[in-house]
């Protein structure tokens, strides 16, 4: 038997759709595995590099970033802001952020001082807690701002006690008319005893493997694409070729 194909004008475009579609896509995918694998060696490096000692002087927030950070000083107390909506181990809370002043200079940080449970009988009641009084030196991890989630409804201003969802640093800075280092720092280290701020901060998501698997599914689409075209054209082909030949022999 002869093969033969048939073109289709139609099937032909589909199939370029859906190969177009699954290289992009694929593309894409590939280029998300390798930035993911890029931020995976600078999170190794940085965190291994010792602690960097934390001055007046403004850091670059691309450098800095993951970096280990040691800095004394003293919180401001009065510029107090809370996350809304962070969950943790099942539990609602939110994120105390604050304003501290590095030692020898007007300049500040904002620090994510940790998780504060919400009270589930008072939903309006705000949780209590402590800030040390003098001067201290700290421990974090820098990071360029607080992590993000869903934004409901307008967002309140930012004030002194303030419930909002999501804050950048230079947000916080217009504000409050502080001069900020231009990181936000998540606070590491033990708390003192009876202190309820929680420290145990999410890492960035690097999931290589995730994204290459998902390269190979729409590579894989593509290829079917291709080949699901070529294999349905020759089957076409073969049966309308086979067809003369059959009322010729009747």
């Amino acid at each position: 038997m002869r093969l033969r194909f048939r073109f289709r004008t139609i099937p032909f475009l589909a199939m370029l759709v859906l190969v177009a579609l699954g290289i992009a896509l694929g593309n894409w995918q590939t280029r998300r595995a390798a930035e993911k694998s890029a931020l995976q060696q600078r999170l190794a490096q940085r965190t291994a590099a010792p602690p960097l000692v934390l001055g007046e002087a403004l850091q670059d927030p691309a450098a800095i970033e993951y970096r280990r950070v040691i800095v004394t000083g003293r919180f401001d107390p009065n510029w107090p802001v809370f996350l809304d909506n962070r969950p943790q181990d099942g539990r609602s809370g939110f994120v105390l952020l604050m304003p501290f002043t590095i030692a020898g200079s007007r300049r500040q940080v904002l620090v994510a001082r940790g998780w504060l449970a919400r009270d589930p009988a008072a939903y309006a009641h705000m949780p209590k807690f402590d800030t040390p009084a003098g001067t201290v030196t700290i421990e974090g991890v820098a990071v360029l701002h607080p992590a993000r989630v869903m934004q409901l409804g307008t967002p309140p201003a930012v004030a002194p006690g303030a419930i909002v969802q999501n804050l950048e640093v230079d947000g916080f800075a217009r504000a409050s008319g502080r001069s900020l280092q231009p990181f936000l720092l998540e606070q590491t280290g033990p708390n003192p005893a009876g202190d309820p701020l929680v420290r145990k901060w999410p890492g960035p998501g690097i999931d290589v493997d995730r994204h290459k698997g998902y390269a190979f599914q729409w590579y894989a689409l593509a290829a079917m694409a291709f080949g699901f075209f070529v294999i349905t054209g020759y089957r076409r082909g073969s049966k309308s070729g086979t067809e003369p030949g059959t009322q010729s022999a009747r």
